[in-house]
C-alpha cells in the first residue's frame, strides 16, 4: 500500500493494557515497525504505553482496528484491544473539554476515557454509576469521557474503584490529559 500524504488521514491508535506491571510487553520500536509493515505512513509512538500516531488512506476505522489487532497478535502473540480515532475527531473532543478538566491543578488528576467499540457511554454509566460528589467529575462527549478526580482521594472515587474490575476495564482505555494533548500535537 502506497500512501499519498495529501489524501491520508492522521490517526491515533491507543493500545489497551500494554507494558503495565510487566504484562503485555510490546517494545515501541517493534510496534512502530509493525505499523510501517502495514503500509501506514509517518508512524510515531509516544511513551511506552501503546500510543501510535500514523497516516493512512483507509477511511474505515473498523478495518484499521482489525488490521492492527491481527498484526499485533501475529508479531507479539498478544490479544491487545486497540482503539483507533482520527486526529480530527480527537481534536474535536479536546475542543469540547469542560473548563474543570485538564487545568494545571496538581491536586487533580485529569484523564480521558475512550470506549472500546461496541461499548457505549450508557453501558459504561450503567456499570459504574454516578461519580462520587466532591471527589470526581465526569462529562461525556462522543466516544470519550472527561474524568477528573482528587489525587489524594482516588481510592474513594466510584469510577476508579469500579473501573479496576476486569468486566468493565475491557471496555475502556484511558490516557491522561497531558498524554492526549501531546499525541494530538504530534
Amino acid at each position: 500500500m502506497v500512501i499519498c500524504m495529501e489524501e491520508a488521514t492522521r490517526y491515533i491508535a491507543l493500545l489497551r493494557g500494554v507494558n503495565i506491571s510487566g504484562k503485555n510487553k510490546v517494545p515501541m520500536a517493534g510496534l512502530k515497525k509493525v505499523f510501517e509493515e502495514l503500509g501506514f505512513g509517518a508512524v510515531k509512538t509516544y511513551l511506552n504505553s501503546g500510543n501510535v500516531i500514523f497516516s493512512s488512506d483507509e477511511e474505515n476505522i473498523g478495518s484499521l482496528t482489525d488490521q492492527i489487532e491481527t498484526t499485533i497478535k501475529k508479531w507479539f502473540g498478544l490479544d491487545i484491544p486497540v482503539f483507533v480515532i482520527s486526529k480530527e475527531v480527537l481534536e474535536d473532543i479536546l475542543q469540547h473539554a469542560p473548563d474543570w478538566w485538564g487545568d494545571e491543578n496538581k491536586e487533580i488528576y485529569d484523564n480521558l476515557i475512550f470506549f472500546m467499540p461496541p461499548a457505549t457511554f450508557a453501558e459504561v454509566w450503567d456499570e459504574i454509576g454516578e461519580p462520587r460528589e466532591g471527589l470526581e467529575k465526569i462529562r461525556n462527549y462522543k466516544a470519550a469521557v472527561f474524568w477528573s478526580f482528587s489525587r489524594k482521594d482516588y481510592q474513594k472515587t466510584n469510577w476508579w474503584r469500579v473501573m479496576a474490575r476486569a468486566d468493565i476495564s475491557d471496555k475502556l482505555t484511558i490516557r491522561t490529559a497531558n498524554t492526549v494533548r501531546k499525541i494530538v500535537g504530534m
